[in-house]
């Protein structure tokens, strides 16, 4: 049996941990989290020398005194000493002062005075009570995270059945309900309002406590009477009804609602809608993909699958993801809309249905040419105007991953063109119609973008920006530097296919490297098959002058398409 050290630091405070190779993924973890003097429902993450995230597992690479590891609870259980906080954030001071001064009472009765520690414990919990009960001061409960760090391995690299088992939920659903008990620390709340926000640091039963923070803090619990158990139930059900497919999956959901509420306070649309509109725009977000199963619409159709027969052709996954929404909600354990009255509800099921049927890019312009014909004389009193807003606001969200990131965006990308060509090649087994943006014989990362970004991306979100001009920096301009770098990726592709065809023509490949070139170009499965963006050294050399953009740590290199700095996991 043999056996490594790892080095880290909690807290500044310098540690080493010994494992032996049998050890599991739980000893690991279990290790780290007694060194971090940790609860059970505490959150903890592992940060490397360069400040990207790395999994906690057996796995974990061998370091150095020099190298440490940095170790952090990013989220804590106020609970396990009977601090519990209540939906809102507060804390239950007096029961700590009836303690305390229970014990002071027994200890004066057996000593006659009060030892020195006694009183500095007692200075130091009223110092704390005081600053609980001073809102200038509630940020200092916030336990620190580094955000400013790269992206985690893309779920979709590992080995996952087609859909989640039992057990799986099982496992989520128990680390879930350990974690609502935790206190999100003021930082990554500050950090989940931004457009760059990196879901890959995430993992499903944090991301699920995430969505629950955004409730709370747009104080849609409190003004709507949402029971926070109810709550956590009905987040429970909607991830469980999300299918693991590469793109259309619960990560997607969750990114779809974090820009919505980045949006909202981006914005500040709570000044222009009122909660129920609020409520609905992020419960549709969250919503919007429910029970996706991995083949567009034009493949239901094509296939005369059963969706497409019950619901007539006309918009069948989104008509289907919003039934199997209203259908979560009639189950009373997760029904958070139940103290509604009569017409809330309406209101909430007509919203929530325009809003995800809106999502259904076959009625991409006809929105939003209704759109661009009510902004220049835009109302918010007006109820079609702002309905059509949440239409608009809900694709905006939806197709936003080009605003964010490029360490974030482009894995994106990647589980995108994966699940097109999945749906493609099985459209030509089943002989049946193959859109050219699908085939993975017919299209590149950079050409895929290209289109999109200049005939659907911009067009929208430029609309968007003459009503909000706040969306410029935070989500305009990075979807042209998008384009600009998509654009010279192509360039340089283009470039460099002339240069083969050249060589070809003059009968001179053996001699210039061709055949090996093409020998040992890499295909690369997680970027959807696209050899063309991992040919040779040449192009990686021409794109790798725009691979910085919006501060991004990615790199182009010969073996992968793309490697981004990330985890040593």
């Amino acid at each position: 049996m043999t056996t490594k050290v790892i080095y880290f630091l909690i807290n500044g405070k310098e540690e080493a941990a010994e494992f032996n190779s049998d050890d599991d993924a739980e000893d690991v973890r279990e290790t780290f989290r007694a060194a971090a003097e940790a609860g059970a429902s505490d959150i903890l993450k592992l940060y490397n020398t360069r400040k990207n995230l790395v999994n906690i597992s057996p796995k974990l690479q061998e370091n150095t005194p020099s190298t440490r590891y940095r170790l952090e609870v990013v989220a804590a259980d106020y609970n396990k000493n009977g601090l519990l906080p209540s939906p809102s954030g507060s804390y239950d001071i007096s029961a700590i002062d009836q303690r305390l001064s229970a014990l002071e009472k027994t200890v004066f009765i057996d000593n006659g005075e009060m030892p020195e520690p006694f009183r500095e414990l007692k200075s130091k919990v009223d110092n704390f009570k005081e600053k609980l009960e001073n809102v200038a001061h509630l940020s200092w409960l916030g336990l620190s995270k580094d955000l400013s760090i790269g992206m985690n391995q893309p779920f979709w690299h590992k080995k996952t059945s087609p859909r989640k088992m039992e057990s799986h939920h099982k496992r989520v659903y128990e680390r879930f309900m350990k974690f609502t008990k935790v206190h999100v620390s003021e930082e990554v709340r500050r950090e989940l309002k931004k457009q760059s926000f990196d879901n890959w640091q995430w993992d499903d039963p944090e991301m699920l406590i995430l969505l629950r923070q955004m409730y709370i803090d747009l104080n849609l619990i409190s003004k709507l009477n949402i029971d926070m158990n109810v709550l956590h139930e009905w987040l429970y059900e909607v991830y469980r009804n999300y299918n693991i497919v590469p793109f259309h999956n619960f990560k997607h959901c969750f990114m779809v609602a974090q820009m919505m509420y980045g949006l909202t306070w981006l914005i500040d649309l709570q000044s222009k809608l009122d909660t129920m509109e609020v409520f609905t725009l992020i419960t549709s977000a969250i919503c919007h993909d429910l029970d996706h199963p991995g083949y567009n619409n034009a493949y239901q159709i094509n296939a005369k699958t059963e969706l497409a027969l019950r619901y007539n052709d006309i918009s069948p996954l989104e008509n289907h993801h919003c039934a199997v929404a209203f259908d979560i909600l009639k189950k009373d354990k997760c029904n958070i809309t139940k103290d509604f009255s009569r017409e809330q509800f309406k209101r909430f099921r007509d919203g929530m249905i325009r809003c995800i049927l809106a999502t259904d890019m076959a009625k991409h312009n006809e929105i939003l040419n209704s759109f661009k014909s009510v902004t220049p004389h835009f109302d918010f009193n007006d109820k079609e105007h702002k309905s059509v807003l949440m239409m608009i606001l809900i694709k905006v969200a939806d197709i936003s991953n080009e605003a964010r990131p490029m360490a974030v965006a482009e894995p994106w990308l990647d589980c995108l063109l994966q699940e097109f060509f999945n749906q493609s090649d099985l459209e030509k087994l089943e002989g049946l119609p193959v859109a050219p943006f699908m085939d993975r014989e017919k299209v590149s990362k950079s050409s895929s973008q290209i289109g999109f970004i200049k005939f659907v991306l911009l067009p929208l979100f430029e609309t968007v920006g003459k009503l909000f001009p706040q969306l410029e920096n935070a989500i305009i301009e990075p979807v042209r530097d998008a384009l600009a770098y998509y654009t010279e990726m192509q360039r340089a592709l283009e470039e460099e296919k002339s240069r083969k065809d050249s060589i070809v023509e003059s009968g001179d490949g053996d001699k210039n490297g061709l055949l090996h070139t093409n020998k040992t170009a890499t295909t690369s499965s997680n970027n959807g098959g696209d050899d063309k963006s991992s040919s040779n050294n040449l192009v990686l050399s021409k794109v790798n002058a725009m691979s910085l953009r919006r501060g991004s740590t990615t790199r182009l290199t010969s073996k992968h398409s793309v490697e981004v700095d990330a985890s040593s996991s």
